[in-house]
């Protein structure tokens, strides 16, 4: 039983390096007051077909971008900066995120509603 318990304690621990860090979520409500303000970046990493057919409004097309990411976040590196990717059982969202923390952004995001949850909620989506 024991050794089970350490098993499973070290499968836990190794996973958690392997998927890096977690960042803290945003609802589709603060998201939408931050993009109101003009006080964000948002990153979409649902590929360019996905972003094609509907991204929240400003977002940086990821798959397409990641090479100028730097360019395109803002300067200050304590901007908010939130990340999403189909709903909330994606988890693609962590290559946008972990990629702005790269970058030294502090104040990472996830919005796990995703852009399905974006649409659910009613708000707008931009095409492209």
């Amino acid at each position: 039983m024991k050794n089970k318990i350490l098993l499973i304690l070290s499968f836990l621990f190794v996973s958690s390096l392997i998927h890096g860090a977690t960042f803290p979520d945003i609802s589709v409500k603060d998201l939408q007051e931050a993009i109101s303000s003009k006080k964000v970046a948002v990153i979409d990493v649902n590929g360019p077909r996905s972003f094609a057919n509907g991204h929240i409004p400003g977002a940086i097309e990821f798959s397409a971008q990641k090479k100028d990411l730097e360019s395109l976040l803002p300067k200050k590196k304590d901007t908010l900066v939130v990340a999403y990717c189909g709903g909330p059982s994606c988890r693609a969202y962590l290559r946008g995120a972990n990629a702005a923390a790269k970058l030294g952004y502090t104040n990472v995001r996830h919005l796990s509603a995703g852009i399905s949850g974006w649409k659910k909620s009613g708000q707008k989506v931009d095409k492209k």
